[in-house]
């Protein structure tokens, strides 16, 4: 990989109750967040942004996956993915890199998914917080499985850097209850 990465942060979370009642069992989502150099960093506006996404994003997308999937420590059911750029980057350049299938077909391998993986991105100051949706990986009108995760990294982005993440969910909501998509059409 051309860029180099600062630091990965892996956030796990399980919720135990929810509205006053145990999740059995609990409820587990996963979170690889990698802090990297922005490849385009201090060469001006860039017109082909395709050659870097080419060499960066397949070895990013696997890193990710493999660490979201193993963080995880059970099957992927919601999934999705972030990009947030320093402020002396473009929106463009998180978006390039997440926004290819070289990236993207690493969770969708890893996770045995088919559905289109939802990702937020931005660019902010270091320390923002920020959600990343997440949705059912072969079934996007899985209610129980439309859900967020929110993090941050402290001392990133700084204003040269990108922050890629992936985010996993081992089932839907807790205590999900609402009625499915086809009871309203």
């Amino acid at each position: 990989m051309s860029t180099a990465i600062r630091s990965i942060t892996t956030y796990v979370d399980e919720t135990l109750t929810e509205g006053g009642r145990p999740v059995e069992p609990a409820a587990r989502v996963a979170v690889v967040l990698a802090v990297l150099t922005n490849p385009w960093a201090g060469q001006g506006f860039v017109t082909e942004l395709g050659p870097t996404i080419d060499e960066v994003a397949p070895d990013l997308g696997k890193l990710l996956s493999d660490r979201v999937v193993t963080a995880l420590g059970a099957p992927v059911e919601a999934y999705g993915k972030a990009a947030i750029v320093g402020l002396d980057g473009e929106i463009e350049h998180g978006s390039g890199l997440i926004h290819t299938l070289k990236f993207g077909n690493h969770f969708r391998d890893a996770a045995k998914a088919s559905t289109l993986l939802p990702a937020v991105e931005k660019r902010a100051p270091a320390g923002t917080v920020f959600d990343i949706p997440l949705k059912h990986v072969t079934d996007a009108t899985i209610r129980s499985h439309h859900q967020s995760v929110e993090v941050r990294v402290p001392d990133a982005p700084r204003g040269e850097e990108i922050i890629v993440g992936l985010a996993a969910a081992a089932q839907g909501r807790p205590q999900a209850r609402l009625a499915s998509l086809a009871s309203e059409q």
